[in-house]
C-alpha cells in the first residue's frame, strides 16, 4: 500500500472515530455525519495529484481538530435548563465581562484596545 494511500485511509478513520466520540448518543448527528465524510471521500477518489492528495488530507486533520476541540453536544434536561458535554479537547476560553471603557470615545487614531486582546493574550501565555 502507498504511504499516500496509507494516509488518506488514516484521515478517514481519525475522521470517522471522532465522529463517534463528539456526536455520541446523538443518532442523527452521527447519520449526517457519516454520510457527509463518506461523500466527500468518495467525490475526491478519483484525485492523482499527489500535492492536492496531500492538501485534502491536513484538511481533514484541519476538521477533525475542529470537531474535537469546537464543537459540544448540549441537550435540554429540563425547560431553559441545558446541559452541555465538554471532553478535556474542548477549547475553553475565559469569558471576558463586558467593560463599556474598554473602547476610548476620544480621537485617537491607529487600533483601538479589545477585550479581545487580553483573551488572546491569556490563551498565548498559558
Amino acid at each position: 500500500m502507498s504511504n499516500l494511500r496509507k494516509l488518506v485511509l488514516q484521515s478517514f478513520k481519525k475522521l470517522h472515530r471522532t465522529r463517534i466520540k463528539v456526536f455520541e448518543g446523538d443518532e442523527k448527528a452521527l447519520t449526517a455525519a457519516r454520510i457527509k465524510i463518506n461523500d466527500e471521500y468518495r467525490k475526491n477518489k478519483h484525485v492523482k495529484d499527489e500535492v492536492a492528495i496531500k492538501a485534502m488530507v491536513k484538511f481533514g486533520e484541519d476538521v477533525e481538530r475542529e470537531l474535537k476541540t469546537q464543537v459540544i453536544q448540549a441537550r435540554e434536561i429540563k425547560p431553559g435548563v441545558y446541559e452541555a458535554r465538554i471532553t478535556e479537547e474542548t477549547l475553553k476560553l475565559d469569558n471576558i465581562p463586558y467593560n463599556e471603557n474598554a473602547v476610548i470615545e476620544d480621537e485617537t487614531t491607529g487600533p483601538r484596545p479589545c477585550c479581545q486582546d487580553k483573551a488572546q493574550t491569556n490563551e498565548l501565555s498559558k
